[in-house]
């Protein structure tokens, strides 16, 4: 046979392929096996681990007895701490974004800009920065015990207030991002409309902004309440030992791992129970707007009173927002061990920041959250967009099972993803090729993987779904091939989306805790872990140097993204 008929049969053996109703299974299969593998089988190992022992049900009478309450307590603070979290974050967060949106005041352009700072804090690096702001040996209680000559200080964050005020500042930018960009959509003539009827100002919020609000807010809120279980360091850093996450890492280090596998089973049910009833919440109505007025424009506040109030509390905004980041500059030039019952630190030094690019010791983590990071990332890029683009653009059986598939991770904390991969990967398997994962390198970036996957994912989704179909079968109708209208049409046109999910995975990989702490080993300890290990070694100062390093590349990252994005808005163009 000549070359050209073994040519021609390829191809015509490809069409037919291609062609045949069963080809997208092919397509699909890989996403398929990845999610069971590294989701569903680390899942069902802890599941099954939570039964051990003679007795099935012990862990879990255990768990539930009122004799030793300690577990019944620690589900209560975190769904509390969560609810109160989600609760606070929304007041707060919608009230800037209508405050911004609507309003022309003067220091509102700035504080547009600094609104958005927590952002640019890790979880662990904005509570570091509260705690040495407000914590019982921080600056400001000890300034007002100084003025006062107090015996003890005046105040101070501890106890579950402090976690949920520090859960406030972190995360009210998830419900201001989202109510920023509906309140921009929002039809005046609906509230003018309204109001022309005689409706009162909160009756037109109750009946007419907040519902239309809804999408938004309840997107907002699973993400609070998600990030809020999962918290570890706020309760760590304020002494609230009774929370599910709390003795999850009790369990695991003392090495009961049944137990920690039944608080993590508890922990999933309770996480993915909210996420279903938010879902089911969101579809019982529809919210889209149907009208074509245009959006309203920001009323200038005219009032003199008015406006001295406005630049007061601007002013007090800005400070508010920019202390975190400005105290961890300056402690971060503070010598280590200096630094003990003064209000600020008496000696400064540049050897930290000279540490982290000289001494290897000191370089390593950065170098191991870059490397694990981008290692994630990666795998997030290739089965994230395909899981966007099969779940968009394909139509095949078993969607729903894809779609949940990959929201599991996003309601898991990351505690109980390292302990599915504790009782998945400590033993060889065929998912990992007869390895064993715990104690390797590759454990962490897997971490990451998992539970990053579903921001490229959703990010990817939402600008598939704004892309107009029929862009892509007229290529196809001109003779390009799929491939090709994949590579050179549907990516360019929908790389904003993919970009702001995989650099938001990729910062978030960077600054990802919760899961570290279990699984790290000595070789591979990341950024994050290193300076929860700096701080409980009194070392200050290296520990901020860290997180200073840690919020200069977020902010790159964030820079890169911004610019990529213009670009890519500019060559669809």
């Amino acid at each position: 046979m000549s070359k050209k008929s073994v040519d021609t049969y390829e191809a015509s053996w490809w069409s037919r392929l291609t062609q045949s109703r069963y080809f997208v299974y092919i397509l699909i299969s890989p996403l398929f096996l990845i999610l069971f593998a590294y989701v569903i089988y680390p899942f069902y190992s802890t599941f099954i681990q939570s039964f051990a022992g003679d007795n099935q049900l012990a862990n879990y009478q255990k768990f539930f007895s009122l004799e030793s309450t300690a577990n019944l307590e620690a589900l209560w603070n975190s769904f509390y701490i969560s609810i109160i979290s989600v609760i606070c974050c929304a007041v707060v967060g919608v009230m800037m974004a209508f405050l911004l949106e609507r309003y022309d005041f003067p220091g509102r352009r700035l504080l547009s800009i600094l609104v958005l700072v927590p952002m640019a804090l890790p979880p662990l690096v904005g509570v570091l920065s509260f705690t040495f702001l407000y914590g019982e040996s921080g600056i400001f209680p000890r300034l007002f015990q100084q003025m006062f000559q107090l015996e003890d200080v005046p105040f101070a964050l501890k106890g579950i207030w402090g976690v949920i005020v520090v859960h406030t500042f972190t995360m009210y930018t998830y419900f201001y991002l989202t109510a920023s960009a509906a309140i921009k959509g929002l039809d005046p003539s609906l509230e003018e409309a309204a109001t022309s009827l005689g409706a009162s100002r909160i009756r037109v919020w109750r009946k007419i902004i907040l519902p239309m609000l809804t999408p938004s807010l309840i997107a907002s809120s699973l993400l609070v309440f998600m990030v809020s279980m999962a918290s570890y360091t706020a309760p760590l850093m304020f002494g609230v030992e009774r929370t599910m996450t709390m003795q999850i890492y009790l369990s695991r280090t003392n090495g009961n791992l049944d137990m920690a596998a039944t608080q993590s089973t508890i922990l999933s049910f309770v996480s993915i129970t909210f996420l279903l009833i938010m879902r089911w919440y969101q579809n019982r109505r529809n919210y889209q707007n149907l009208s074509k007025g245009i959006s309203v424009h920001r009323s200038e506040v005219s009032s003199k009173p008015l406006k001295y109030l406005a630049v007061t509390l601007s002013f007090i905004g800005t400070l508010i927002l920019i202390l975190p980041i400005l105290v961890l500059i300056l402690i971060s030039f503070s010598k280590d061990g200096a630094w003990t019952i003064q209000i600020l630190p008496t000696e400064y030094t540049l050897d930290h920041y000279k540490a982290l690019f000289t001494d290897e010791r000191t370089w390593r983590p950065i170098w191991n959250s870059l490397q694990m990071g981008f290692i994630a990332t990666v795998g997030n890029i290739i089965f994230g967009v395909a899981a966007a683009y099969a779940m968009v653009r394909l139509s095949f059986k078993g969607k729903t099972a894809l779609d949940i598939l990959i929201t599991i991770p996003w309601a898991l904390p990351g505690t109980v993803v390292a302990v599915n991969l504790i009782a998945a990967f400590s033993t060889e398997s065929v998912f990992t090729f007869n390895q064993v994962l715990i104690g390797s390198f590759w454990i962490l970036p897997l971490a990451y993987f998992i539970r990053h996957l579903p921001l490229v994912f959703r990010s990817t989704s939402a600008s598939l779904m704004q892309l107009d179909q029929s862009v892509e079968e007229a290529s196809r109708s001109l003779g390009a091939s799929w491939w090709y209208t994949f590579r050179r049409i549907v990516i360019p046109l929908t790389l904003s989306g993919v970009l702001a999910g995989t650099l938001l995975a990729f910062v978030q990989s960077i600054g990802e805790f919760v899961a570290s702490i279990l699984i790290y080993n000595t070789s591979t300890i990341p950024l994050s872990v290193a300076i929860f290990q700096k701080l409980y070694a009194f070392k200050f100062g290296t520990a901020c140097a860290y997180g200073v390093l840690q919020i200069i590349l977020i902010l790159i990252v964030l820079i890169i993204s911004e610019r990529l994005s213009k670009g890519s808005a500019g060559s669809a163009i």
